[in-house]
């Protein structure tokens, strides 16, 4: 194993995690892996699959270069989606929401729609 390379990879996936708002269980769960695994991927200890490297990247909106170390930092970066300028906790809430029945989803919304009066 590189470890270098599996440092760089863990390092921006931890930046770029935590710009987004996110927990290491939560990105763990929507690229498919145990979140022990992600743990020891962001703290330098193994690099990933191929595929898991695909879908970290797309999940963080970084790009291979970037988490690579080959690019600029995700800081560095103009914001390529809307979504990428929104508040962590509104992020984490949509995330949420996703999950949701309709049922709850109308919940949520009479709950939201309430609160914001």
């Amino acid at each position: 194993m590189n470890e270098e390379l599996a440092i760089t990879i863990g390092t921006a996936a931890r930046a770029a995690r935590e710009r987004l708002g996110l927990t290491q269980a939560e990105v763990a769960e929507r690229i498919g892996l145990v979140h022990a695994v992600y743990s020891r991927l962001e703290r330098g200890k193994m690099l990933p699959s191929v595929p898991s490297l695909y879908r970290l990247c797309r999940e963080l909106r970084v790009s291979p270069e970037t988490l690579m170390g080959l690019g600029p930092p995700a800081s560095a970066r103009k914001a390529q989606r809307p979504q990428e300028d929104e508040a962590p906790k509104l992020r984490r809430l949509l995330h949420l929401a996703h999950k949701l029945d309709e049922e709850d989803l109308d919940a949520l919304l009479h709950v939201a729609s309430a609160l914001a009066r």
